[in-house]
């Protein structure tokens, strides 16, 4: 199992837009949608928080995943960002 690598900005940014830390991590545990950000170059997950449909961008070591900021998004954004080839299935 990969250890998640909280950072301070993330937890921060979690605490400004309202999002717990418990709910993030089985998002970034047991999602089945993620992408490649093709112009970023980071892996993302997408999945549900509460009521809200989030994107969470993360970076991945050797056995270890760091989330790196965590917003809210809907299905026409992710459609578009597929259409238009920025992000890819992994």
């Amino acid at each position: 199992m990969l250890r998640i690598i909280w950072t301070e900005y993330l937890k921060y940014r979690v605490a400004l837009r309202g999002f717990d830390l418990t709910k993030l991590e089985q998002i970034l545990r047991h999602s089945n949608e993620h992408y490649l950000d093709t112009e970023t170059g980071r892996y993302v997950v997408v999945g549900r928080h509460d009521d809200q449909l989030v994107l969470i961008p993360y970076e991945v070591g050797d056995d270890q995943i760091t989330p790196v900021t965590v917003h809210s998004t809907t299905r026409q954004q992710i459609r578009f960002r597929i259409i238009t080839g920025r992000f890819t299935h992994e």
